[in-house]
């Protein structure tokens, strides 16, 4: 099992950033895809951004060009660059990692107009 922390969330008006943090314990070992999902009040869970052990990335298309997910394997953490933010990525951001299907408890994004 993967324990998963995340960090990061806050309020922000348009146009600004955040970067959000995912922070793994246990079983890390066995991770081979990191993801970041969203969910904003009286919407499907949507699936933000990717990235596998090997490096590749995958993105929604609303966010390509605005988000960046990155990795840092000597801290275990992955991470979510938010740019040019909009206030319908206000959502709660939760961490995900396969195979083991664990989450972190997420964070809330709160873009204001």
């Amino acid at each position: 099992q993967v324990q998963l922390v995340e960090s990061g969330g806050g309020l922000v008006q348009t146009g600004g950033s955040l970067r959000l943090s995912c922070v793994a314990s246990g079983s890390i070992y066995s991770i081979n895809f990191w993801a970041w999902y969203r969910q904003a009040p009286g919407k499907q869970r949507e699936l933000v951004a990717g990235i596998t052990s090997g490096g590749n990335t995958n993105y929604l298309d609303s966010v390509k060009g605005r988000f960046t997910i990155s990795r840092d394997n000597a801290k275990n953490t992955v991470y979510l660059q938010m740019n040019s933010l909009k206030p319908e990525d206000t959502a709660v951001y939760s961490c995900r990692v396969l195979p083991n299907n664990d989450w972190g408890q997420g964070t809330q994004v709160t873009v204001s107009s």
